[in-house]
Parts: C-alpha cells; structure tokens; sequence
C-alpha cells in the first residue's frame, strides 16, 4: 500500500475505516490569504475542505500586505477574481526599491502591467466569498494543539473557545498559520533564520494632506517609511528608525508615527487620528521542508521575510496555486502520491529566492557606512540604466519571471509561466483555466476527436488524436498559425510542449505527456498500472531530443528574466509584446 495515497487502501476494512471516520479530504489551518485560495481550490475541484481558524469569526485578520503584484493577479483571473480586486484598487506603474532605484511593471508582460496597491482584507474578502461558495467549512475558535499521522490520515487535535477539545481526521493537513505555526511546530521542522529588522511601527490614520501618489516610498540612512491608501480616506503607515528600537510588547504612539514620517518621506502629511498602531519585527526564515508526510506548509508557515518589495503575501498565493491542483489529483486518484514532492521541490527554491530578493533591497535602503552607500548607488545605476538588469528585477519581483525547469530533453518552454494566449474562439487562456483542468493547446485544424480502429486508427499517417481525458484536460486552439502544442497545469504553467512535425511522433509524444500529467491517455482510457505509467513516462520533446526514455528529473525553480512572452517565440526573446 501507498502510505501517502489516500485512495490506495480503499478496498480494506482498515482503509474504509479510516475514510468514514475522516471529517474532510483536506484541513486547511489558518484562515488569511493562503489558506482561503488553497481551500476554495480544493473545494471547487469537488474535495471535502475544513478551514480551520483560532480566530473567532467576529474578529478580523491583521493587515499587513498591502499590494499584489502581476504573476498573483494572474493567479487571480485564473480563478475570475482579479478584475474585481482591480476595480477596487490603485494600480501604479512604477515602484522605488531603494535610493533611487526604480522598477516600471509597465514592461511586464501580461494583462496587468503593474502594481495593485489594495489592502490584505480586500483580497481576503474575494477569497472568503469564493471558499464558502465553494462549500467549504468554516471553523473559528478553532486552536490547533497538536496532531498525529499514520499512513491513512493525519488527526489534528483542537482546543475550542470554551477550552474543550476534539480531534479532526483528513487525508491531508496544510498548515497556512503563520509565522508562529502550531502545524509546523507539531511535525517538528525548525524554522531558522534571523530578524532583520527590530521596531517596526504599524499605523492606520488620517491625512492632512493627500500624497503625490496612493504609494510612496523613501528611505535615509537612518530611516524608511511608506503610506498607502485604503481609498476610503484612511491610509497605512509602516516605518523604521533606526534610533527609535523598541521591543515589540513597547506601545508605540502617534507622535513616533509622525516621526518616523518625517525621517523617511521629508514630512509627515498631517498625520493624526489614528485608529490603531502596533509595533513588529522583521525576520528572514524559511522551514528546511515544505511537506512532511500528509502535512504540507505553505505561506509564512513555511517561510517568511523583510517587507522589502511587498512580496510576502504573493509568494503564499502562490505556493497555494501549486500546491491545490497536485493535491486534488491525488485525492481523486488521478495521479500519484509522488507528484505531491514536486511542491517541494518547485516552491522551496521559490521561497529561498525571495528572502535573498527582499533582504538584498533592505541592506542596500539602509545601508548607512560608506561602503553601503557606495554598493546602493551602484545597484540603482545599474537598475536605472541596464535595460536587462531592470527587466530581470521586474519579473523576479513580480512573480512573471519565475519557472520550473523541465530537465534534459524537456521543450524551451516546459516549466515556464504561461501568458494570457488569445485563442482562436476570442477567449483568453486564463478564462478557461476557471475550470481548474489542464489546457491543451494545438493548431487550428489539427483534429481533436478520437478515431475508432475501423476509421484508421492503426494508420500511422492518420494517428489517433487527443481527446479530453475523462473531464480532465480542455482543448482549445492557437489563434494564428503557430505549429507547437502546448499543455498547460491548472497553476498557468507549461507541462509540455512539441513543435515535432511528424504525425506519428506528434501523436505519440501528445499521449505521452497527456497521460503523464492527466492519469489518462489521450483516447479517455487509463493504462493498467496508471501509476506506474504515470510516474515513469517522459516530458521529452521528440523533436528536441531522441532519448525519449530518459526519465524527466523532478523540476527546481529558477528565474527566468529572459522567457518568453510570447509563445512559442525563443526562450531568449523577452522584448517580444506579451499575446494578449
């Protein structure tokens, strides 16, 4: 037995067992940003999900976050949500990193050619709205103490308001709670790293005097501070001074928020009446492991850094992203266990890549000895000046430039992020990736209804066409005249592609990949040992490579400043205008 399939004791007492004794396919613990996408996706693809909270219902999550960039906004569309969260916000076209380094998301390549400046709660509150649509369960009051797991479930033992407790049963727990995680604490991962930052103030005020734009930025050698606009005339204040370290339980008041202003930004906009103010530090960790077992992390469970570059709350949803659809396969027996490691070996490297980003920026902001200064003054020229320097820092900051390498033999744009493709029917990629499947994408006029043998199956000038796997896969065709077929995941990125030109090899390489990421084969039947089929196939492009034997390694993330916007243009091409 498979001790981390949930499906593959099914027909033992012990498994049937274990599985009516289960409360939910999936428990999902914390209930801000992270957890609530990762839970709506599971829900949506037809799981039982328990979102668990300590909170109670009437009391509402910190803020913190306060923009999304392009790649979450993506994620977003893909699930019909980012127009909504767009409308509502201020989206701004250039960001100051440090000194006077600028980065212009007007260059990015995607719909959202920019930075979105909305609060956390704006975002939590889309996602709430689409979770419980969905059908998941809600339970506040809800403290974690601890859990257990064997090799059919994990039970999570909870403490409610009242201080009684009760455990829960699920196939799989993802524990999305947080820098102090319960859930990672009990499978025992460490959580090194540093704090980076001592005594930063939080505030939510009035203005006097409305700033130039919904976001500024600035940062001395002693200071670096920021206001953004809730758009409903109160406005966030986050600051840093470095003569003014306190401990975090010291109560920080409005004059050291008009202070820290003042420092960082030359003035303090009339700063008055506000309604809160809270004091926090800053650290730089990231858990060794992502997944242990049936218990996954994800967010700032699993790693967590400097505000730097407002990348925190978007590197979560995007850990979600990968991780729901790998998740939902298992479960439903359409894949392997071992597709679940892939979540650690793609989001990991991520998480890693992201704390180096974000501490790079709040080293150089507050450098204040001259060989700091001197290396600040140099990266902002370069940023400034270099036009591949700044595209690279754009994309990295954005998400966009992120990829999952495919290893040898793979096609050029495996593993790569998918944009927005137009399509011959005038609908975008990203609409139909709503559905939460896998998306194939041909040339017109290649054909897409399976053969009977009696019409030429067996005739290899004529193969047997894909078809969609038992609900799992949507076809749909290029706009224009591009030859490569491409599969794309659930998450936006790309499975497989082939530009072969052959019919034969074309059709084989297309069954191939299709029953490798899908469970089944391009005709709608699944092998007779699908998880051995699954598991051992190739993504090799057959007209990259002859070895189409070699097995794929697991993926690693990279960043891919250079790739492609437009499919399937060279992966060196990065000037090339995104299809939108």
């Amino acid at each position: 037995m498979d001790a981390m399939n949930p499906r593959s004791d099914k027909g033992t007492t012990k498994g049937r067992a274990a599985d009516e004794a289960r409360e939910a396919d999936v428990l999902v613990v914390g209930a801000g940003p992270t957890g609530l996408l990762l839970a709506g996706d599971l829900a949506e693809a037809g799981l039982s999900v328990t979102l668990l909270e300590r909170r109670p219902d009437t009391t509402s999550n910190l803020t913190r976050a306060l923009v999304v960039h392009a790649r979450t906004l993506e994620q977003l569309d893909a699930r019909g949500l980012a127009d909504e969260l767009v409308a509502g916000g201020h989206p701004i076209t250039r960001l100051s990193l440090f000194g006077r380094a600028d980065v212009h998301p007007s260059q990015l390549p995607s719909r959202f050619p920019f930075v979105l400046v909305t609060p956390q709660f704006e975002v939590e509150r889309l996602l709430d709205r689409r979770a419980r649509k969905a059908g998941v369960v809600f339970r506040y009051d809800s403290e974690v103490t601890g859990l257990e797991q064997d090799a059919d479930g994990v039970t999570v033992h909870l403490r409610g308001a009242g201080g009684a407790t009760t455990g829960v049963r699920a196939a799989y727990v993802v524990g999305t709670d947080g820098v102090r995680s319960t859930i990672r604490e009990s499978v025992g991962l460490p959580f090194p790293g540093r704090s980076v930052l001592r005594s930063v103030v939080l505030a939510d005020v009035r203005l006097a005097q409305e700033p130039e734009s919904p976001f500024t930025v600035g940062a001395t050698d002693d200071a670096f501070g920021l206001i953004s606009s809730f758009g409903d005339g109160w406005y966030r204040v986050i600051g840093w001074n470095r003569h003014r370290q306190a401990d975090d339980d010291i109560p920080a008041d409005l004059a050291e928020v008009q202070e820290v202003a003042r420092l960082a930004l030359g003035k303090d906009y009339g700063i008055h009446d506000a309604r809160w103010i809270s004091r926090f530090h800053s650290d730089e960790r990231q858990a060794p492991e992502y997944r242990v077992g049936r218990v996954f992390l994800a967010g700032d469970a699993a790693h967590v850094h400097s505000p730097a570059g407002g990348q925190g709350m978007n590197t979560g949803l995007q850990d979600a992203a990968n991780l729901s659809w790998k998740l939902a396969a298992v479960i439903r027996g359409h894949a392997p266990a071992a597709l679940l490691d892939s979540y650690q070996a793609e989001r990991h490297p991520v998480g890693k890549m992201v704390l180096r980003s974000s501490g790079a920026i709040i080293r150089l902001a507050l450098a204040h000895h001259a060989p700091g200064r001197a290396a600040r003054a140099v990266a902002a020229q370069l940023v400034n000046r270099l036009r591949p320097v700044s595209r690279r820092a754009v994309r990295n900051l954005s998400g966009i430039g992120i990829a999952y390498p495919a290893g040898p033999g793979a096609h050029r744009l495996a593993g790569r992020r998918a944009p927005d493709i137009q399509l011959a029917d005038g609908s975008r990629l990203y609409e139909l990736l709503r559905q939460g499947r896998f998306v194939l994408i041909t040339p017109a006029g290649e054909p897409v209804a399976a053969q009977s043998p009696a019409n030429g199956a067996d005739d290899q000038s004529h193969p047997t066409p894909p078809r969609p796997a038992d609900g799992r896969l949507i076809h749909a065709v290029w706009r224009g005249n591009r030859r490569t077929a491409l599969l794309v995941r659930p998450d936006g990125y790309v499975a497989w592609a082939t530009d072969a030109t052959a019919p034969a090899e074309r059709a084989a390489a297309l069954r191939t990949a299709v029953l490798r990421w899908t469970g089944s084969a391009p005709d709608g039947t699944a092998p007779a040992d699908a998880t051995s089929a699954h598991s051992s196939v190739t993504t090799a492009d057959p007209s990259t490579t002859s070895t189409a034997t070699k097995p794929t390694p697991t993926p690693t993330a990279t960043s891919t400043a250079g790739a492609s916007a437009v499919i399937p243009a060279p992966a060196h091409d990065a000037d090339t205008p995104a299809d939108r």
